[in-house]
């Protein structure tokens, strides 16, 4: 069975929590696998997100999450690609490329006005590889303001 991109359901979460668990590790906070699948359950439970997930041969490989926003000058729904990550034995086989261009459908599909996503200006290697799917860099610049973390889901 080649390369497979599907919409998560609860039923996939032993399969997407070790990933979600990696990628937040990537960015530098512990590993914690509980509280992961506490995060993404409630998150699909309220249908507050969509997780797509990539399986090659079977075995979990990547995932990119969404988030619907929506947009006041384009007045229609927007989705936020926040999370994407693949498997490092599972990178250069396509499974980041499949999982863009299924996000990017899964957006299309539900009539949304676009999807957007936001890297470090130093990521070369995923700047490049949303370039080459389409993606255009935007001239903005996001600005954030964090608060205390809380363990909240």
């Amino acid at each position: 069975m080649p390369l497979a991109i599907k919409r998560a359901t609860l039923d996939d979460l032993d399969a997407v929590v070790p990933l979600f668990d990696a990628y937040r590790r990537f960015y530098e906070q512990p590993s914690d696998e509980a509280r992961g699948r506490e995060f993404l359950e409630a998150r699909l439970r309220a249908d507050e997100s969509v997780i797509l997930l990539a399986t090659d041969e079977g075995r979990a490989v990547g995932f990119t999450q969404l988030y619907p926003m929506f947009s006041s000058v384009r007045t229609g729904r927007l989705w936020i690609l926040n999370d994407l990550y693949v498997d490092a034995g599972a990178r250069r086989s396509g499974a980041g490329r499949a999982l863009l261009d299924a996000a990017a459908a899964f957006a299309r599909n539900d009539g949304a006005v676009g999807i957007v996503l936001e890297t470090t200006r130093d990521n070369a290697t995923a700047r490049a590889l949303y370039r080459g799917a389409g993606w255009e860099e935007a001239d903005t610049q996001w600005y954030s303001l964090s608060f205390t973390a809380h363990s909240n889901a």
